[in-house]
C-alpha cells in the first residue's frame, strides 16, 4: 500500500561518488527518498538530468548509517565491480 504522502513530484539525488573518468555516481528517487535506483551519468548529462527532474540534493550518507549491523542488504551495485564472482 503506497502512503497518502507519497508525491511523485517530490524527487532526490544523493551523490554516492565520482570515478577516475569523471562519471557521477548517485541514487535517484521519486516520491521516498529512501526508495531509490543507482544511476552513473558524465557531469554534464548529471547536471541536465538534476535540472529536468527539479531534484533535491540529498546529503551524503554516513558510514554505516541507518543499518543496525552487517547484512545480506547491505551493499550496493557500485560494490560490486571490484568483486569476481566464481561460477
Amino acid at each position: 500500500m503506497v502512503p497518502a504522502s507519497f508525491d511523485t513530484r517530490q524527487r532526490w539525488v544523493r551523490v554516492t561518488g565520482e570515478r577516475g573518468n569523471g562519471f557521477v555516481e548517485f541514487d535517484f528517487a521519486i516520491g521516498e527518498p529512501d526508495l531509490y535506483v543507482e544511476m552513473i551519468l558524465t557531469p554534464e548529462a548529471f547536471a541536465e538530468f538534476c535540472a529536468a527532474n527539479r531534484v533535491e540534493v540529498l546529503p551524503p550518507r554516513a558510514p554505516g548509517a541507518g543499518t543496525e549491523g552487517p547484512s545480506d542488504w547491505d551493499w550496493r551495485l557500485a560494490d560490486a565491480t571490484q568483486t569476481r564472482f566464481k561460477p
